[in-house]
């Protein structure tokens, strides 16, 4: 089993640091704005239907609970998961990484004949790339999911996880459509209801005349082999009940052990995502029932750097991401630059510290630093992922500069020796008449956050007058 999720495919890496691409990003006053509607708005909503729920930290914690369970038990709940869909008529698959992910699904759409399919969001297609690799076989994907169409038709990347062009307002919206989607009245408006009739007109008509639909899954019950989908449009169920051939692809770590189990997260996630007491269309299958929905069912479980994940007993915890998108609705960072300068498919709080584990930290060595440790990332989560000790856990992994080892090992040696801390005291005194920033070479720290005023007066100084 590889260690690190492959070079060279997928999306789980940028082509430069996020310092370098956040900067660009902020100087976008649009997406600023448009990312700032929009956070503010799912804030809001969330909030106010959390607060309708009395146990909401019970739920919280045995949300949490199941899924530490589940990373403790995860390859038995996988063979019981595996014989479960086996039994009930599916296909079970395993893919150690993207590339064998890819080629699975790939193979199994060309059997069919089929060279087009529908798809259901998901997140884990997105990370190996499955779009890029059915193109380069002939086979057509089509996004189904009304913000990853317009991702797709305006040859863009997503930048959320729940809203993919949350980066997009209206406007642009409309402009995609009129100049990519077939057929559109070239009279389109930017109203909300006209833009989602255009998108209906369009995808109805590649629902009815296509015969393979590939998803992920939110959820997956060990006990009997039942797949969960969550989703507000009802595009999912059209791609989950009319094809001919279902293909899921699905991250090892979205098993469950129970039915009962499914209880919760069907409570917790609505509210945390999309600020819903419950989702408006919550789609389960059970493998293959003669004569009604996909007649050929398969399950693609896919690795890519999660055992290595597992392997990590701090890091772990980022493998019970459910994929709501609360953090990155509340964090202060992802607001100003938006999910582009992640890199990843995975942005946010949850992407700063799911990215860098699923390629080795040092391919994404500057993911850790994406964040100001507010910790808000932490309150919000549903199932109390401690992001802020990841992202602490994470930065002592990442490779650091000869000049910061040298400064931290003068730094501790001088600690080591009372007098030679005391001097350094006595200096630090000084720096009050330099201002809030360094001189160079010494700026770098001080280019993004002020110098701190040192007291007036030491402990030991206030020590020995007393």
């Amino acid at each position: 089993m590889p260690t690190t999720a492959p070079r060279g495919v997928g999306h789980l890496r940028g082509t430069e640091p996020f310092p370098v691409a956040a900067r660009r990003a902020l100087g976008d006053a649009q997406l600023r704005r448009n990312l700032r509607h929009a956070t503010t708005t799912i804030r809001a909503k969330s909030g106010a239907v959390i607060d309708e729920v009395p146990d909401w930290a019970e739920l919280r914690a045995a949300g949490s609970a199941i899924k530490a369970d589940t990373m403790a038990r995860l390859p038995e709940l996988l063979e019981q998961l595996e014989a479960a869909v086996t039994a009930a008529g599916g296909t079970v698959h395993w893919a150690a990484d993207a590339v064998e992910a890819n080629r699975i699904v790939t193979e199994l759409v060309a059997v069919t004949g089929s060279d087009r399919v529908i798809k259901v969001k998901s997140m884990a297609t997105q990370e190996i790339g499955l779009n890029e690799a059915l193109e380069a076989a002939g086979i057509e994907p089509v996004e189904t999911d009304l913000a990853e169409l317009i991702v797709q038709l305006g040859q863009d990347r997503p930048s959320h996880i729940l809203v993919p062009a949350i980066h997009r307002n209206r406007a642009e919206i409309r402009d995609i459509f009129r100049r990519e989607m077939p057929d559109v009245d070239p009279g389109l408006t930017s109203e909300p209801a006209a833009l989602a009739a255009a998108a209906r007109n369009y995808l109805r008509r590649i629902f009815l005349s296509t015969r393979v639909a590939v998803s992920g899954a939110n959820f997956a019950v060990a006990e009997t082999g039942t797949l969960a989908v969550v989703e507000s449009e009802g595009n999912g169920r059209m791609c989950l009940t009319l094809p001919e051939t279902l293909i899921t692809v699905m991250g090892i770590e979205k098993v469950i052990p129970s039915w009962a189990d499914l209880g919760v997260f069907l409570q917790l996630l609505p509210r945390a995502s999309t600020g819903e007491r419950m989702n408006p269309y919550t789609s389960m299958w059970t493998g293959v029932t003669p004569g009604d929905g996909p007649q050929q069912v398969h399950l693609v479980l896919l690795d890519n750097g999660r055992s290595a994940v597992l392997a990590d007993e701090i890091g772990r915890q980022a493998l019970h991401c459910i994929r709501c998108s609360a953090c990155l609705n509340v964090c202060p960072v992802y607001e100003r630059t938006g999910g582009h300068a992640y890199g990843s498919v995975y942005p946010g709080p949850i992407g700063a510290v799911l990215s860098p584990q699923l390629t080795g930290v040092a391919d994404n060595a500057s993911l850790p630093y994406a964040s100001s440790l507010c910790g808000a990332c932490y309150d919000a989560c549903p199932v109390m992922i401690n992001i802020p000790e990841l992202l602490v856990h994470l930065r002592s992994q990442a490779p650091h500069p000869r000049a910061e080892a040298v400064a931290m090992a003068a730094a501790a040696y001088t600690m080591d020796h009372p007098p030679l801390y005391a001097a350094a005291q006595r200096a630090a005194g000084l720096t009050r008449v330099a201002g809030r920033a360094l001189p160079p070479p010494l700026n770098g720290w001080t280019s993004s956050r002020d110098l701190p005023q040192p007291p007036s007066q030491t402990f030991r100084q206030w020590w020995a007058e007393r």
